[in-house]
């Protein structure tokens, strides 16, 4: 089979068509340490500048390999142009949302006044959209550029707040359901504008995981509204759900995405067998043991049992510790590499 780019490897892995080998790709963050000092662009700078963004970004292709690169490495790339505060950190941490404005339960929900043009100007937006066109200048069709958005779920943890969120959809369901009504529309509005700079394929993040909610909550709350909202964005969307999820798979399969992006909590085979073949899956190769604490050898194995499990592409389970070492990360690129068919 003839050598394909990483766009064509991963695309052709999205819609079920054969690959000359399996795509190791970026879908969260592999951003670490190791990395920013290679390329000389580090945190706050790369979560709040477009060229410090698009340069560690690239990274991920130009010396770890991946197949695919994401530029918008936090949660938080949303939460300030819908009114919360964010510690955007520094060098050892990824950013978090400070403030909640909708804790307060006499706040009407209700999106900026503007929306969307207040909040396509917010410049952490535009942070997001400028890497973006850059890394699409820079590679063309080569590498699979992702692009990422929070979904109603997940926005409305940064709003909300996650504790008080969580109560309501047993103790204020209507509350719940207004929150998600208010925010559905952000995601796409702001994948839209991704793809219109460049993206290739949108990372669409709901944590409607089985660490908080039961596996109905998905259904009740967001199934039908997934599957009127994905089709909107003008591209693949892969879900990404942290967490113990096998039980909500007959859910995500039928939730209008390409893929799903899941953790190691679920076994790839047990995952594949849920998929049913009507959604592709991207893993799950584990973070805070494997990537984190282990080496080579180990990341190698999991890789491994993920590729013959069937798993379409293969990626660290969620955004990775930033002490997480390149040795590791290039060791799930060279497993791919090892499986390539002559």
């Amino acid at each position: 089979m003839e050598r394909m780019t990483g766009k064509q490897r991963f695309m052709a892995a999205l819609n079920g068509e054969p690959v000359d080998r399996p795509p190791a790709a970026s879908i969260v963050s592999v951003i670490n340490y190791e990395l920013m000092d290679v390329v000389g662009a580090h945190f706050p700078a790369a979560n709040v500048e477009p060229e410090a963004m698009a340069t560690l970004a690239a990274g991920a292709h130009e010396v770890m390999g991946f197949d695919s690169v994401m530029p918008i490495f936090s949660v938080s790339q949303e939460a300030t142009a819908l009114g919360c505060e964010v510690d955007w950190a520094d060098e050892t941490m990824m950013p978090t949302p400070t403030t909640h404005p909708w804790e307060d339960r006499e706040v009407e929900l209700k999106l900026p006044d503007g929306f969307p043009d207040s909040f396509l100007n917010d410049k952490y937006v535009v942070c997001a959209l400028e890497a973006i066109r850059l890394l699409k200048k820079h590679f063309g069709d080569e590498v699979m550029i992702l692009g990422k958005v929070m979904g109603p779920w997940t926005l409305s943890y940064h709003l909300y707040n996650v504790q008080e969120f969580l109560m309501d959809t047993l103790a204020d369901p209507d509350r719940v359901r207004r929150s998600l009504d208010v925010l559905e529309q952000v995601p796409v509005v702001f994948a839209k504008a991704q793809v219109a700079a460049g993206a290739d394929a949108i990372v669409w993040a709901d944590h409607a995981t089985g660490d908080l909610v039961r596996n109905t909550m998905y259904r009740d709350f967001l199934l039908a509204r997934h599957q009127r909202l994905v089709p909107q964005v003008p591209a693949p969307v892969i879900l990404h759900c942290c967490g113990p999820t096998l039980d909500r798979i007959q859910f995500f399969r039928e939730g209008g995405f390409k893929a799903f992006h899941f953790e190691s909590q679920v076994k790839p085979d047990q995952a594949k067998a849920e998929a049913a073949g009507k959604i592709r899956l991207a893993g799950n190769v584990n973070n805070p043991v494997t990537l984190f604490a282990r080496g080579p050898a180990e990341v190698r194995g999991e890789a491994q049992r993920a590729i013959d499990a069937g798993i379409d592409i293969i990626a660290p389970e969620c955004a990775v510790p930033l002490q997480t070492t390149l040795e590791n990360l290039k060791e799930i690129v060279q497993t791919c590499e090892d499986n390539r068919k002559n």
